[in-house]
This record gives C-alpha cells, sequence and structure tokens, in this order.
C-alpha cells in the first residue's frame, strides 16, 4: 500500500482556544489513538494533500517532534462553510495486527456488454477490507472483460490473498445495465435483486480497528 510520510509538532495546550489559534497559523489540530497514550499534535493544512485530497488510502508515516508511529487516518471534520479541515484523528496501527481500511477499486478490460451498447454502472468505489499492513493492495483491480448485459461484480466474487471483505458478500460492485433500464432509473436506484444497498463503507464511524478517508462535513467538535 502506498506510504506518505507527515511531520507534526505536539501541542502545548488543548482546548478551543488553542484549536483556532493553531488554524490561524495553519495548522490542524488532531489525535492519535491506538496506542499506549492519546497524543494532542498539529499538522500543517498542506500534509493532508496526499491524505484526503486523494482517492487512494494510505499508510502514513507521522513524525512528531522525531518519535516516528505508522498511522491511518480515522476521522477527519471540515468547516460547515469554508469546507476547510478542523480537526482529524489517526489511528496507530501495527505490522502484526490486521487494520480496517476503505480501499479504492480499479477497473480493468473492456466489457462485451458494454461494446454491445449496454451501461457501466459503478455502485461502489471503495471497499471495507481487513488485514495486514503488509497485505493491503493500493486498489482492489477487477476485471470487467466478461461483463455482459445484466452481468454485475459482487463483493462475494473477488478474493484477494491475505485480505477479508467486510462489505456484504451480496452487495454489488459493478454492473452492466441495458442502455434503456440505465436512462429510466437513477445509478441510486440500481439496488441488487437481494436488496442490497450497495453504499460505500461509511466513512468517520470511530471504528477503533480502522480508518476511513475523508469524512462527511461535520461541525467542529470540542478541542
Amino acid at each position: 500500500m502506498k506510504k506518505v510520510s507527515v511531520s507534526g509538532s505536539l501541542r502545548e495546550n488543548v482546548g478551543k482556544k488553542d484549536a483556532k489559534a493553531l488554524r490561524r497559523q495553519g495548522l490542524v489540530p488532531c489525535v492519535l489513538y491506538g496506542g499506549e497514550k492519546q497524543i494532542s499534535f498539529s499538522l500543517p493544512e498542506l500534509s493532508f494533500k496526499d491524505i484526503i485530497y486523494t482517492p487512494d488510502s494510505c499508510i502514513i508515516n507521522l513524525d512528531i517532534d522525531g518519535k516516528k508511529y505508522d498511522v491511518i487516518l480515522q476521522d477527519a471534520q471540515f468547516h460547515p462553510v469554508n469546507d476547510k479541515i478542523v480537526h482529524c484523528d489517526f489511528l496507530e496501527v501495527f505490522d502484526k495486527k490486521p487494520v480496517k481500511i476503505d480501499i479504492p477499486i480499479q477497473l480493468e478490460g473492456s466489457s462485451p456488454g458494454v461494446i454491445s451498447g449496454g451501461k457501466l454502472i459503478t455502485k461502489l468505489r471503495k471497499l471495507r477490507v481487513k488485514g495486514l499492513m503488509d497485505a493491503l493492495p493500493d486498489r482492489v483491480i477487477i476485471n470487467i472483460s466478461k461483463l455482459e448485459i445484466g452481468d454485475s461484480v459482487k463483493v462475494g466474487d473477488l478474493d484477494i490473498e491475505g485480505i477479508e471483505f467486510l462489505n456484504p458478500h451480496n452487495a454489488v460492485v459493478v454492473i452492466v445495465k441495458s442502455a434503456r433500464a440505465a436512462m429510466m432509473a437513477p445509478v441510486d436506484a440500481y439496488e441488487d435483486e437481494e436488496g442490497e444497498e450497495g453504499e460505500e463503507g461509511a466513512e468517520g464511524e470511530g471504528d477503533t480497528e480502522g480508518a476511513t478517508e475523508g469524512g462527511e462535513a461535520k461541525e467542529e467538535k470540542s478541542e
């Protein structure tokens, strides 16, 4: 999996006043969980370019005043008006302990169903997986070269050594619909026949074993 290195600084004070002062300096208040103790620190806003503002998932090599940690992003909160990052939570991960994380999918090949006039619909752009850090792929590759009109790929069809998929097995990842069917219903209406909603893994749920990339816009929480 892709690795990103960032450097932060310990926070001398914790509270709303200190958090606002940090933001005025272009810094983001953060908290690291999962280790021996909770650590409050800050990161420059620019550090998030390759963490949040990217479709890729990553393991983050975090340096806080010279002490290094392997972490993943657990939650990100955004200002409701200007959409700037106001707070982030990180989770420390370890080589021998499985981690839960969302990984983007990547389609490869040409679908015969699409070539004959069908429409390819991607219902899940990221999949929730569990595995050791060394086994985590950058992306889940899905070959669509055998998909005819009406065919689909479900989570249960996927198999990557060392990885457990946490989405429901009957969740549809990608499907080829006839052009007419695609025009008659919105993408969100394409539920699979067993009623699976096929939504992306909820982000920012506070799972202590894993992380999410990018959160829904939230109001700033108490620092």
